[in-house]
């Protein structure tokens, strides 16, 4: 069947070939029939890219190791999950799932876009396919993930077993989502700045590809950060790590753009800011697919890649960054003023909450390159941790956050800041009232650390009580009248729903990664069968050993029994230590004891022999206290998203004529 995967690269060739041609028909072609051929070539290209893609995991299925991509990175006894998973598991196949997400988008903007102007749309295709030909041309001549090997090996070398993991199978394809998703609005902001049409319509098409994005985004990371608590052992969720940090750096890009997209749709306003926010975003997802294969970074998340291809991209993000900038900068000065509006006002709030944004991104971005440069021009070796982040990151979205309910009651173009005061006095009270409280509960090492906890803890609170107060607002709340305004939730807009959603969601996390910071504890202790070892209110016994097979590991590891202060058993936890022989690897199994909110997390170490023969292993055992929160709220953000794309005001496609040109003349 060898000849499936010849028809998978001249796929992949024709997918170049044809995006080629779309960006040529679009830049070369005039005539009423032009649009017609550039929609059905971007069709074809991404049919062509998604069977290239669909003959690569199909490789991965049957275990063909005379694809060198499958040689390296599977094996036969692989679970199926982590077979089909294998196939974006290396740089190689990662980038043909980019190439296939970018190609499909590009035919959504076909099949989605027959409301917008044509002239727009055309323009748009045509940045698409250039962005494809430049992708895709990397993948086909560097990183051609369906190569043959002369002679086939009886067996593959198989994939890194810490990537063997459901939360990680789905993370990539997620973020990639949200990436690739940024090239839309990339090629509409590209495409609006040649053809001179940037109003209120653009702006309300362009938002539902932004939060379409957003929301893969948002479930990616949650699922990277859920990977990286429960696989690799340390008990966190998020280290500053710089790959973890592009992926952090578009989200906040996005999320400026969507607010900033929603003064423009409604104001007229704000039209370069977005314009420049829709160009930033892609940049930075196209730096984090950089950063990960450009060999700068040593990380858990990064492909082990040929700096020369780390090069090839690098060259890619300069030309397509900054062709967008340039005609940026070409064409901003000439973009007509919008809407004016009062100092007090809806639009005041979200221009400060973009401001806010830009510049905890702007800290990210220092903290993630600065080291990067410190090496590249001064052979100097130095790491930005979380000290730096917190210090100048926290106080920036604070300040940001607090905003959020103030901005939702807010009027737009004149706001009257007493009665949104007034309005919010009683939610603003019971989130510090629930703070304080919730602080009593905790004896931090110094004053600053107490003050940072009950400022978290307002702020968490703030947001879900403040945004509660955005919902009884929209239904006209009224204690003598409750039942009829509970009557009135069905006449919510969904978009105001996932706007709840979303802030809601925010608090959520704020409260979990507050919690969770301050009040962790942990303990690292060598320990023999009957050692047991305290941990605040919680004891661990080491009760005995087992033995499993696996799929495609064999597994060693221990039974404990947790018991609370009253001496009752909470759990049995059950970490393992599973050796994969198809790559020589061993790889710790953490054993989780799920609560309503906190988390007990075991995990052991290689066992030793003390000098009295006696066999211990060092282990590790973490209370994290309200870290379910951690995850739950980002999914709770990325309902939202959902809930607001089902509104039919925000569905991709839908778009209402809008003014045409608003440049000066």
């Amino acid at each position: 069947m060898t000849h499936i995967n010849e028809i998978g690269t001249y796929c992949l060739v024709l997918a170049f070939c044809l995006s080629l041609t779309q960006a040529g028909v679009v830049i070369a072609g005039k005539g009423r029939g032009i649009a017609r051929y550039a929609e059905g070539i971007s069709l074809a290209g991404a049919v062509s890219i998604f069977i290239a893609f669909a003959v690569l995991i199909f490789a991965f299925i049957r275990s063909d190791f005379s694809v060198v991509n499958v040689a390296e990175h599977s094996h036969t006894d692989k679970p199926l999950l982590y077979k089909i998973s294998g196939a974006w598991g290396s740089h190689e196949g990662s980038m043909l799932l980019w190439c296939t997400i970018l190609l499909v988008y590009g035919a959504m903007i076909t099949l989605r876009g027959q409301g917008l102007p044509e002239g727009l749309r055309l323009k748009a295709l045509g940045v698409q396919g250039l962005l494809g030909a430049a992708f895709v041309g990397f993948t086909l001549f560097s990183s051609n993930p369906l190569a043959r090997l002369a002679e086939a090996p009886l067996q593959g070398q198989s994939l890194n077993p810490a990537l063997q993991d459901p939360a990680l199978a789905f993370h990539p394809p997620m973020l990639y989502l949200g990436y690739v998703g940024m090239s839309v609005v990339f090629s509409f902001a590209v495409a609006a700045l040649i053809e001179g049409r940037l109003d209120r319509a653009w702006a309300r098409w362009v938002r539902p590809w932004a939060l379409l994005a957003w929301s893969f985004l948002t479930i990616g990371i949650t699922l990277g950060a859920f990977w990286a608590y429960y696989e690799l052992g340390w008990g966190g969720w998020w280290a500053w790590d710089p790959v973890e940090n592009a992926s952090f750096m578009p989200w906040l890009a996005a999320t400026a753009l969507l607010h900033s997209a929603i003064v423009m749709e409604k104001r007229d306003s704000l039209k370069a800011w977005t314009v420049f926010l829709g160009l930033l975003a892609f940049t930075f997802s196209m730096m984090g697919a950089f950063l990960v294969r450009s060999g700068l970074l040593t990380s858990v998340h990064s492909f082990a890649v040929d700096p020369q291809r780390g090069i090839l991209l690098a060259a890619i993000l300069l030309l397509t960054a900054g062709g967008g900038f340039a005609l940026f900068a070409l064409r901003a000065p000439s973009l007509a003023p919008g809407g004016l509006f009062a100092a007090v006002s809806r639009e005041t709030t979200l221009v400060l909450n973009n401001l806010l944004i830009s510049a905890a991104l702007c800290s990210v971005f220092l903290g993630t390159l600065y080291p990067i440069l410190m090496q590249a021009l001064f052979d100097k070796t130095m790491s930005v941790g979380a000290p730096y982040y917190l210090a100048v990151f926290g106080p920036i979205m604070i300040v940001a956050l607090l905003l959020v309910p103030v901005s939702t009651l807010m009027s737009w173009k004149r706001a009257d800041l007493k009665g949104v005061v007034q309005r919010l006095a009683a939610a603003f009270a019971v989130a510090v009232l629930a703070a304080a409280v919730g602080s009593l509960f905790y004896k931090g090492p110094t004053f600053l650390s107490e003050a940072e906890y009950l400022i978290g803890l307002i702020v968490g609170f703030w947001l879900i009580f403040g945004t509660a107060r955005t919902l009884m607002q929209a239904l006209n709340f009224r204690l003598n009248a409750a039942v009829k305004a509970l009557r009135r939730l069905s006449g919510v807009p969904l978009a105001t729903w996932g706007m709840i959603f979303a802030h809601i969601g925010l608090g959520v996390f704020v409260l979990g990664a507050v919690v969770e910071g301050h009040q962790r504890l942990s303990v690292m202790q060598g320990m023999s069968l009957g050692d047991s070892v305290k941990l605040g209110q919680y004891e661990l016994r080491f009760q005995s050993l087992y033995q499993t097979p696996g799929a495609n590991y064999d597994a060693q590891g221990g039974v404990f029994e947790v018991k609370d202060g009253l001496g009752r058993i909470i759990c049995q936890p059950k970490p393992q230590r599973r050796f994969y022989p198809a790559s020589n690897q061993v790889q710790s199994k953490v054993a989780l004891c799920f609560t309503p909110l906190d988390d007990l997390y075991v995990v052991m170490a290689e066992p030793q022999t003390g000098v009295d023969g006696v066999m211990s292993w060092q282990v590790r055992f973490f209370y994290n206290p309200w870290v379910r929160l951690i995850f739950f709220g980002p999914l709770l953000m990325a309902l939202g998203g959902v809930l607001s794309l089902c509104d039919r005001r925000l569905r991709l496609g839908i778009v209402r004529k809008g003014r045409k040109l608003a440049v000066k003349t």
